[in-house]
């Protein structure tokens, strides 16, 4: 029987009571599995490392040690959010790396898109394998793939970049979600008692904040993208659109434009926020925003955000633009 084919006849999991029999079945699985071995897993913070960690927290404890990196291209509270609920509400055994001015140091000057991405997911899958190696006695890879990545790839994935790692590490993969959809994902991950944020995490790319900060990174320009898309998630929050929205997020250009702010002259970067909203990801429309809230975004954003001195909303749907602007 072919493990990465989803049976014809699995019910789909729609409802808690389907999710907790699921939950039942796949920790069986993996204490079967791993036995007393042990297990590392690249966490993100999104729903499905997050989903997957949870599950092996719940399977084999402190077998488990997942290794969250902070690659300073996390949107606002994400790292620490991590650390809050794997760390000290589920007590999970947690490494956590700092490698901010690492990637922002190799970042540096590099302004091609796809560039970007490889320095970013080589880097990642450097600073991931130092870890495995500081580690003894690892047998066992998670890894988050769902059935999407499965039928996209033609039965090969490499999630969150670690499909790279050196041969000889030669860990044996641990994919307890793997014939599950996204949305089958979540009802687990409710179920499980992870928070709705992380839950319901919209889709946020694998370089990060690091394609939403046009062309070669400053950190001035990125904490600048950081703090408004906050902001724009908060008001959308406030205002009964983040569960209606598909995906909105802040896009910081390199390039400035004149201003006044206080009375005085600034030279500073427009903010773009950007609203969609699709089923597939193959053609998106925009969301119509009210524009007394465009307005209070507005303010906050030129108001609370350093080197910021305008907003714009984009309004073009795919196609003819992408989603993500690199």
């Amino acid at each position: 029987m072919d493990t990465n084919t989803r049976p014809e006849n699995m019910e789909r999991i729609t409802t808690p009571a389907l999710a907790e029999a699921f939950i039942e079945e796949q920790v069986e699985a993996l204490r079967a599995q791993i036995g007393k071995e042990k297990v590392l897993l690249a966490l993100s913070g999104g729903v499905d490392s997050s989903v997957v960690a949870a599950l092996l927290i719940k399977a084999v404890g402190k077998q488990l040690v997942c290794v969250h990196v902070n690659h300073g291209l996390l949107r606002k509270g994400e790292p620490e959010q991590v650390i809050d609920v794997f760390r000290n509400q589920m007590d999970a055994n947690l490494i956590y790396v700092d490698a901010v001015d690492r990637f922002l140091d190799k970042l540096a000057g590099v302004a091609e898109p796809e560039q970007k991405r490889k320095i970013i997911g080589a880097e990642f899958i450097r600073v991931f394998e130092e870890q495995a190696r500081r580690l003894d006695d690892i047998k066992f890879l998670g890894q988050g793939t769902i059935y999407p990545d499965i039928l996209e790839s033609d039965g090969v994935k490499a999630h969150h970049n670690v499909g790279g790692l050196p041969e000889d590490l030669d860990f044996e993969l641990v994919e307890p979600v793997k014939l599950l959809f996204k949305d089958e994902v979540r009802v687990v991950g409710k179920a499980l008692g992870l928070p709705d944020s992380m839950v319901y995490r919209q889709p946020f790319p694998g370089p990060g904040l690091g394609v939403r900060c046009l062309g070669a990174i400053t950190r001035d320009r990125l904490e600048a993208l950081r703090e408004a898309d906050a902001i724009l998630r908060e008001e959308f929050a406030a205002n009964g659109l983040e569960g209606k929205v598909w995906q909105y997020f802040t896009v910081v250009p390199d390039f400035k434009s004149v201003g006044v702010k206080d009375g005085k002259r600034t030279f500073a970067y427009p903010v773009i926020l950007r609203a969609v909203n699709t089923t597939d990801a193959m053609t998106a429309t925009i969301e119509d925003i009210p524009y007394p809230l465009l307005a209070k975004i507005t303010e906050r954003i030129t108001t609370e955000v350093d080197m910021i001195n305008r907003v714009l909303y984009d309004i073009t749907p795919k196609p003819c633009a992408t989603i993500e602007w690199e």
